[in-house]
């Protein structure tokens, strides 16, 4: 199919469903004009056997995400209704063999010529190599990994490491040509120096790689006994990498454009730390709060008291305890968690576990003793059984 009849074609107006149809409903006006039409039903009808292929021909577009959204951009950028025709006729006003190189001419790189090229990758035209006057396009460079331990602290307060990274970059001795010193490579001839070619699928040529120059658009005759032709060679390099705070364990930095440095003046790749951080003998953390057990004796939970608690970094808080606080509640120390992002910080979740003695010497056991004495009354399990025997 030529290009000119595939941006002519309204494949919604085919199927009956408006541009803005979701997937599923073309999906179903298909399935009713395929069974209106197919030529299992319609035998020796070559007029609804012709509609049958235009059906399937439009569902084949349409249906696939990826052609669809090539063909709805193509028919955006030459207009709707295109036909062709100059202007006062309706549709496109130019002609499709000036713009796609058909029978037209065009003179010194004009518009046909430059549209021509932009939409040779895109649209199937015979197979040939998509040709462009690129070369030794830049390249980015590769995505660099690496791996850090962190301090429980490092990793709430932010740190800056030292990582050794070896990574791709130029060679050394032939400056990236890849050539023996005092040769030059020369340019690919079935690239033409693109290092591109374009594959046919359907509809569509797609670009990919050059096959015999690996992309480059070089070919090199006498390589370099270095990098053996590649022009890239191994590279080791120290650098200075700051971790935010707040990461976490198992957490993922991208640092852009520390990574690989890149081929002809492209940028640089990015490097992706993947942080592990060693837990601490008294915090722990719970997104950007920290928390911390902290013990109390059980007449400090019974009658109050102001109990001093650590902080990750600094001189210890005061925390009051109001009377009556049972075991396993937890209080909210404001700004004493993790730094976020904004510079802000979480807090510090302190959860009491009232201690118990051990041993008791006959002194404590008498004032106990008394205390319970004192407090008999009412049995603070009644209401627990109750309540299991009524489910």
């Amino acid at each position: 199919m030529s290009t000119k009849d595939y941006l002519e074609k309204d494949y919604y107006a085919v199927l009956g469903v408006p541009k803005t149809a979701t997937a599923e409903e073309i999906k179903k006006a298909y399935r009713k004009l395929a069974r209106q039409y197919h030529p299992d039903t319609n035998q020796g009808d070559a007029t609804k056997e012709t509609k049958f292929k235009e059906v399937s021909e439009a569902y084949d577009v349409l249906s696939d995400t990826k052609r669809r959204k090539e063909y709805d951009e193509a028919r955006t950028l030459f207009g709707s209704g295109v036909g062709g025709q100059r202007p006062g006729g309706g549709g496109f006003p130019f002609d499709f063999g000036d713009l796609f190189g058909g029978t037209g001419q065009s003179t010194g790189g004009g518009a046909g010529e430059r549209l021509g090229d932009l939409f040779g990758g895109l649209f199937n035209r015979g197979g040939g190599t998509t040709r462009t006057t690129t070369t030794s396009r830049p390249r980015r460079g590769q995505d660099i990994e690496s791996e850090v331990t962190l301090t429980f602290t490092e990793a709430v307060e932010g740190t800056t490491v030292s990582l050794r990274l070896t990574s791709s970059a130029a060679c050394a001795a032939c400056t990236g040509t890849g050539a023996r010193a005092g040769t030059t490579p020369r340019v690919c001839p079935t690239c033409e120096g693109t290092g591109a070619a374009s594959r046919n699928l359907g509809n569509f040529a797609f670009s990919e790689p050059c096959r015999d120059c690996k992309g480059r658009g070089l070919i090199v005759d006498d390589p370099c006994p270095v990098c053996e032709g590649s022009g890239r060679a191994k590279s080791t390099r120290t650098i200075q990498a700051r971790i935010p705070a707040g990461v976490a364990d198992g957490q993922r930095v991208k640092l852009k454009a520390k990574g690989a440095p890149g081929e002809n003046g492209g940028p640089a790749g990015d490097l992706y730390i993947l942080t592990h951080v060693k837990p601490h003998a008294v915090f722990g953390r719970s997104g950007d709060n920290l928390t911390i057990t902290v013990p109390v004796t059980f007449t400090e939970a019974a009658l109050g008291a102001e109990i001093k608690v650590p902080i990750l970094k600094g001189m210890p808080v005061t925390l009051r305890i109001p009377t009556g606080t049972p075991n396993g509640r937890t209080f909210r120390v404001r700004g004493r968690g993790v730094t976020r992002k904004d510079g802000t910080k979480g807090d510090l979740l302190a959860t009491v576990e009232v201690v118990v003695p051990k041993t008791l010497d006959d002194k404590s056991r008498e004032l106990l003793s008394e205390f319970n004495t004192a407090t008999a009354g009412e049995d603070p399990r009644a209401e627990l059984i109750q309540r299991a025997r009524s489910e």
